[in-house]
This record gives structure tokens, sequence and C-alpha cells, in this order.
């Protein structure tokens, strides 16, 4: 019988009448339709909305009996009424992407697997004594990594904190990478946008690195990050996330001048050089927080998670508020990284123990640091502070700022980390208004602090 029509019949044909089909049809259904699944090297549909760590092939075993008991025996099946069983709604998840562009790219695969699981499982279903046989002794197939970590490689988790540590700073690229940004009509955008079509003409549509929108942006970001060229590094780098052009550009000066006064192209090698000049420092909480966003896509394309135990916090929010910290001790390394926590009152009138936001930066020559502050969005002062779809905000109020100076280059090594007791300089307690602008700025002075 065509294995089509053994799968329309299952489907449509009254419960009563599917025995006839018996074991020979739900055998024939996995051997046809769901083992090329399995021996498959592409990759199943799951890929549309997962970036790693899980595959539809995780949950088939070599036999279709196996494979039956070991999604019974998770949960998977819905045995009263199979087509509500949850390895066919994990099939179909695919159908509510946002992403339109990967929900057409995937459509094939995605019907093509749906329509195989849903007539096998319907099969099975209909086999009693299959249904009721006790749980296999031996281990049910399934991916390797707990739930947490399947999770947390989605990508509309990994496109959320896209928007919170990368698109949020897209105006540092302002206008030469940002066209959605610039307005036609906006008499003070004529020149940015004439600055913006010169780079275009003389660059290419490359110059457009911000689409218009963070899921496209993303999208078309990862769609080129694994190798670089003979000319060029990687835009986003995997293997080395510090060595990503995303990064590298905006932290780099202009390129040199020749005998002639003119600039010569800019470096897209080592020694990078960027035309747009220097937009932002290495160190700073915005090289931070995209750096440690490309960390964690590589952490997950390279499925380094294996429990949730190793997965990070993913929690930080930028803000517009700004901290600075001035009369650094000359004792202090020069250009040293510091870090400024911010911690708040708890329900004792102590403080909590974790902090509540953080910025980061280099020691001036002038013996101040400048950051604008990243929040903590935790369960423990989630409803201390002001979240909205625009941002986030630290309330006016009484907090205790402390102190952590990098001496022994840790950061260096590992631009994501967050400094520890050891590194500990001091404290004070302050009444902070907590404005935007740098011109609004929080200041502390060094000589406060105390331990």
């Amino acid at each position: 019988m065509h294995l089509r029509l053994i799968a329309t019949l299952f489907i449509l044909i009254p419960i009563s009448d599917r025995s006839a089909l018996g074991d020979e049809a739900a055998m024939e259904l996995f051997e046809q339709r769901i083992m090329p699944i399995f021996r498959s090297p592409k990759p199943s549909s799951c890929i549309q909305c997962h970036l790693a760590s899980v595959d539809l092939k995780d949950y088939i075993l070599p036999s279709s009996e196996e494979t039956f008991l070991s999604l019974r025996d998770q949960g998977l099946i819905n045995l009263d009424n199979p087509s509500r069983s949850k390895i066919l709604t994990l099939i179909r998840m695919g159908d509510e992407d946002r992403d339109e562009l990967a929900k057409r790219i995937h459509a094939k695969t995605r019907e093509a697997e749906l329509e195989a699981f849903t007539a096998w499982v319907h099969a099975c279903c209909d086999d009693d004594e299959l249904r009721s046989r006790p749980p296999l002794k031996s281990a049910v197939a399934k991916p390797s990594v707990p739930d947490e970590v399947i999770r947390h490689g989605r990508k509309d988790r990994v496109l959320d904190s896209f928007v919170r540590n990368v698109w949020s700073q897209r105006m540092r690229c302002f206008p030469c990478h940002t066209p959605g940004e610039i307005d036609p009509a906006n008499p003070q955008h004529e020149k940015p946008n004439q600055r913006h079509r010169e780079f275009v003409q003389q660059y290419g549509a490359k110059m457009n690195l911000f689409k218009s929108s963070p899921a496209e942006t993303m999208r078309s970001m990862l769609a080129g990050n694994h190798k670089g060229t003979s000319k060029s590094l990687p835009l986003i780098n995997l293997e080395d996330p510090t060595q990503s052009l995303f990064v590298l550009k905006p932290t780099s000066k202009l390129p040199p001048k020749n005998d002639q006064g003119k600039f010569a192209p800019p470096s897209s090698l080592p020694p990078t050089s960027h035309m747009g000049g220097l937009k932002m420092h290495v160190d700073d909480t915005s090289y931070k927080a995209i750096i440690t966003w490309i960390e964690d896509v590589a952490s997950i394309h390279d499925e380094r998670y294996a429990s949730a135990t190793d997965l990070p916090a993913d929690n930080w929010y930028p803000t517009k508020q700004v901290l600075r910290l001035k009369d650094t001790p000359d004792s202090w390394p020069d250009l040293g990284r510091v870090q400024l926590m911010v911690h708040s009152k708890n329900d004792s009138g102590g403080w909590h123990s974790e902090p509540v936001a953080f910025t980061q930066g280099t020691i001036t020559p002038r013996g101040m640091v400048n950051g604008s502050l990243i929040v903590f969005k935790t369960d423990q002062i989630r409803d201390q502070h002001d979240w909205d779809a625009g941002g986030v905000a630290l309330k006016p109020g009484t907090c205790l700022i402390k102190v952590y100076v990098d001496a022994e280059n840790r950061l260096a090594e590992d631009p994501s980390a967050i400094l520890g007791s050891k590194d500990f300089q001091g404290q004070v307690e302050i009444d902070a208004h907590w404005q935007e602008g740098f011109k609004n700025a929080e200041v502390v002075s060094a000589h406060q602090l105390s331990k």
C-alpha cells in the first residue's frame, strides 16, 4: 500500500477500523518515513528554532517498537489523543516562528517530518499490545543535554539577548551602519544621510550592518560567522570572539594617512582600522556586553553547555544612567580596568549581597572611570526598578557602590568576567538620583572609599 495513503487512512478512518492495518503498517511507516530522518546527515527542522543541542533524530531508536516506547515513557505520546502528542507539538512549533523567512526555508522539511510522525504515532497507538507494554529497560532516546540547555539555545532566547546586548548599542554606529535610523525628512539627518550614501557607494551594501529589525540583523550577522577571508576577519568570530570585526572595527582608530595626506584604505585584518574612527573602548560596558553575547553564541554553537549550571545568567539590561569614579589612587595600575558594583537595600535595612547593577571602564589619564550602567534583572530585585520595552532604569535612592580593580589583568583574558572579593578596593554609600547621560553622571571619589 502507498505510504501516503496509509498516512491518510490512519488519520481519517474510524479508530475501530484502523486495526486492520496492524503492526506491519506501523513498521513500514517507520522504516520508510522515520528512519530516513534518523540516518540523514542533514539537521532536522529543529534548527529552525534552535542554534544547537537538539535534533529530531535524538528521539529515534533503531526500531519502531523501541522508539514508540521511548517516546511514550517520556510523556511525548498521548495515548488517548495521538494528534496531541507532545512530539508532534514540538515539530509544529516552527509554525509559530515569528521569523517568516526561517519559517519558509524550513517549511518543506517540517511538513514532511510532521506528516511522517503523525501517521506513525497513530499507527502505534492503535496497537493495544504495544501501547500497554512495560517501560523500556534500556535508556530512552533523548538529547544529551537537559531541557534548560535546549531552551537556552532557542533562537528567540538568543534574539532577546541580542536585543539587550547588541541591538541596544546600534546608535554608536550611526549613521554609517544604521540606514534604518536615518530619517530623510529630518533636516538634521541630511549630512548623516549623505555620509551613509557615500560609504555605501564606496564599500558596498556590507556597510548596512543593522537591518530593519533585530531578528533580520542577527540572522544576517550569524550567517557569515564561520570563516573569514584572505582580506577580512569574520564579522562574528565564533572561534575567537575578540577577533570579530564587529568589535574590532569600532575599537580601532582611523587608518594612517599616506604621503598625500589621504587616508589609506581601512583594514579588516590585524591591525584593523576603521573609517568611522574609535566608537567604543575595549573593556567598557558596551564592549563587554557584545563580547559576552558572542561568547554565549559560540558556546551554544560548539555545544559546550552540558548542564544548567554551565549556563550564563543572561540577565544584563543596558541603561542610559552613568556612574563615575574620580580621584583614583596612583597605586592603581595605569590604564587599569575597574568595575563599579551597585548594591540596593534589602527589606532588613542592610544591603543585598548581590549587586543590582554594574559598570566597567579603564582608568583615564585624569584618574577617572566612567561607564553606563548595566542592570542585573533578577527575581530578588525585579520589583525595585523600572522595566519596560524601551529599556530599564534604576530608581533614585540610597545605594552602596563597591569598587574592584583588575590588578591581575583577568579581564584581558576573559572580557565577560565579573571581578570578585580579592579585587575589592572599598565601598561608599551614596544617595543617587540616577538621571540619564554622562553630564548627569553620579560621581563618587575614591577618597570616600572604605573597607
